[in-house]
């Protein structure tokens, strides 16, 4: 079994639909990680002792997605030094970028690093934990470079559809 590096966390089960980006990513690599529901306003003392064990745990970083208010990412980060990575869950009411404002808005002392808003962003943020974890394992990091190079062949090989005279 797998060690736990990464804990990816969230405050509600509807943010699932961004997360599991997150957590995909993680699999892919092969990273061993923890996915569970920790609300900042519902569970603050489950929050509390989640961050304040992560360090003990072994936790290398900690990603965090949240909607609405957005709390969860700043205080995690306010109760460990494990490095958090904000990740804001697209809302109803105004698309994300209140959750985006919620969490890029900490103060000098408390950082967290922050993504963009919904399926790219969980996705990203994992990709700089995996990024996080290669410093330290050459292994890692040689699959790194070979997604990225898979990413940039991908690219490369795109075609778009024959319109107007030019074709």
């Amino acid at each position: 079994m797998k060690s736990i590096q990464i804990g990816v966390v969230m405050g509600s089960n509807s943010d699932w639909d961004t997360m599991q980006h997150a957590v995909q990513i993680l699999q892919q690599f092969g990273i061993g990680f923890e996915a569970r529901v920790i609300s900042a306003h519902r569970m603050p003392d489950d929050m509390f002792r989640y961050a304040e064990a992560a360090v003990g745990r072994g936790l290398k970083a900690i990603i965090a997605g949240a909607g609405g208010a957005a709390h969860l990412p700043g205080m995690l980060a306010a109760k460990t030094t494990v490095p958090v990575l904000g990740v804001p869950v697209q809302s109803k009411a105004l698309s994300g970028v209140d959750s985006l404002h919620s969490i890029v808005q900490m103060p000098k002392g408390i950082p967290v690093a922050t993504f963009a808003i919904g399926n790219a962003g969980a996705a990203n943020a994992a990709l700089f934990a995996v990024a996080l974890l290669a410093n330290e394992n050459p292994d890692l990091r040689m699959e790194l470079d070979a997604f990225r190079v898979d990413q940039t062949q991908t690219a490369r090989n795109m075609t778009l559809p024959v319109t107007g005279s030019d074709a």
